[in-house]
C-alpha cells in the first residue's frame, strides 16, 4: 500500500484506541511536520509503522505529562523521535523553557530512552541526512537483536518475560497483541519461544493452551 493509505491507517487505529486527552492530544499534535518526518525519513528506512506510536505520552521527574513526536517501542529498546522547529524549539524558547526540554531529555535518557531529534528544516530539505543518522543510531540494536545466541532469551522474549513479570498473572497471546502491537503468529512465536528454553510453562484446558505462567528460579538472570 501507498504512504498516504497506511497513514491513514496507523493515525486511525491509534485514535481507535485512544480516549480523553491521549486521543486528543493525537488529534491536534500530529500535523504537517510529524507527517512528513514519517514520510521523509521514516518510511523509506522501514516500510512500515510496526511498533510505532504518535504523540506518544511520557512523563517527567514530577509526573508532569509530555508528548512525545513519536515512539519507536520495538522489543529491543525505547526511541523517542522528535521533529523541532527552530521558531518554536529555539527562537521562542526562554531560559527556564531551555533547560527544562534538557532536563526532560537526560531525564528520559536515565529511564532508558534513546532521544533522536531531527530539524524541521532537515526533514524538509535534507531528509537523506535524518536517515542517516536514524539508521546509525537504530541499526546497532536491530543487528544485537538479530546476534542474540538461540540458547539465551532474544530481546524481543526478554521484553516479553519483563511484561509477564509485571503482569503478576499467567499471559496470553492477546496480551502480548494488545501490549507490543504485533499479530498472532508473532505473538505466538514468541511466548512458543521461551517455552522451549523453559522459561514459561503452558496451561492447557480442555486440550488447548490457554495461558503461559512463569518458571520459577530463572526470571531475575533475565530481566
Amino acid at each position: 500500500m501507498s504512504f498516504e493509505t497506511e497513514h491513514q491507517e496507523f493515525i486511525q487505529h491509534h485514535l481507535d484506541h485512544r480516549t480523553g486527552e491521549n486521543r486528543g492530544r493525537l488529534q491536534r499534535g500530529h500535523n504537517y511536520a510529524e507527517k512528513l518526518l514519517l514520510q521523509q525519513v521514516w518510511w523509506p528506512l522501514f516500510g512500515n509503522f510496526d511498533h510505532l506510536h504518535p504523540e506518544y505520552e511520557v512523563f517527567d521527574w514530577n509526573r508532569k505529562s509530555q508528548f512525545l513526536d513519536l515512539a519507536f517501542l520495538p522489543p529491543f529498546g525505547r526511541f523517542g523521535l522528535e521533529c523541532d522547529g527552530y521558531q518554536s524549539h529555539v527562537k521562542d524558547m526562554d531560559r527556564e523553557g531551555f533547560s527544562y526540554s534538557l532536563n526532560r531529555d537526560n531525564y528520559l535518557k536515565a529511564m532508558g530512552w534513546t532521544m533522536i531529534h531531527f530539524s524541521y528544516d532537515d526533514v524538509k530539505h535534507r531528509p537523506e541526512i535524518c536517515r542517516m543518522m536514524l539508521q546509525m543510531i537504530v541499526g546497532p540494536y536491530l543487528i544485537r537483536a538479530q546476534d542474540s545466541s538461540s540458547s539465551a532469551p532474544s530481546p524481543a522474549e526478554k521484553e516479553v518475560l519483563r511484561f509477564a513479570w509485571s503482569l503478576g498473572t499467567p499471559i496470553r497471546p492477546k496480551d502480548i497483541i494488545g501490549h507490543f502491537n504485533v499479530n498472532f503468529r508473532t505473538a505466538r512465536n514468541w511466548l512458543q519461544g521461551l517455552v522451549e528454553k523453559g522459561m514459561l510453562r503452558p496451561i492447557v484446558k480442555n486440550q488447548y493452551t490457554c495461558y503461559y505462567e512463569l518458571v520459577e528460579n530463572f526470571t531475575k538472570k533475565w530481566l
